[in-house]
């Protein structure tokens, strides 16, 4: 008897070319926006693709993200990115704006199961880098990788999604 195993949000999101598409579709939008343009214009070309790794892993796809910057530093490796950019609230709230508009671009899925984990991780995300870009913040040195998952809800899964 064969059971339907419940995919990652990862692989219900499409996998690391539509994580990857995503990620360079808002850096696209951050560009354009007055309000978010200098936090993200002077970027090197190797962030859209770490940004992307973190956000994968997060998600539960491959722990590239680990792999390259440390099984229990990764987390504290991103939380480094943030820090003295003082963010404030209205350019964190802009910054899911643009992500959910460049999820909507990219064609993420629209199911309210999966919407409501991704943008609960966008909110938690971007409250997270709110706190850490505050001056005297000390990151830890240690610190395990996040990982969302589906919540409570599970995704309602269909006759042609992989069974297993």
């Amino acid at each position: 008897m064969n059971k339907k195993k419940t995919p990652s949000l990862y692989e219900w999101m499409g996998g690391a070319e539509v994580v990857e598409k995503l990620v360079m579709t808002f850096y696209k939008f951050t560009l354009d926006d007055l309000l978010l343009r200098s936090l993200f214009e002077h970027m090197p070309a190797a962030h859209i693709h770490n940004v992307s790794l973190w956000i994968g892993e997060v998600f539960r796809g491959p722990k590239a993200y680990s792999q390259k910057f440390g099984n229990d530093t990764a987390h504290p490796h991103m939380m480094t990115r943030h820090l003295n950019l003082q963010i404030t609230e209205e350019q964190r709230k802009r910054w899911m704006a643009l992500m959910i508009k460049a999820a909507d671009e990219v064609g993420l899925p629209e199911d309210p199961e999966f919407r409501s984990a991704f943008v609960g991780y966008l909110e938690w995300g971007t409250r997270i880098a709110k706190i850490m870009s505050q001056p005297d913040i000390k990151v830890p040195e240690r610190d395990p990788m996040p990982h969302w998952g589906w919540g409570e809800q599970k995704p309602v899964l269909r006759s042609s999604d992989q069974e297993k």
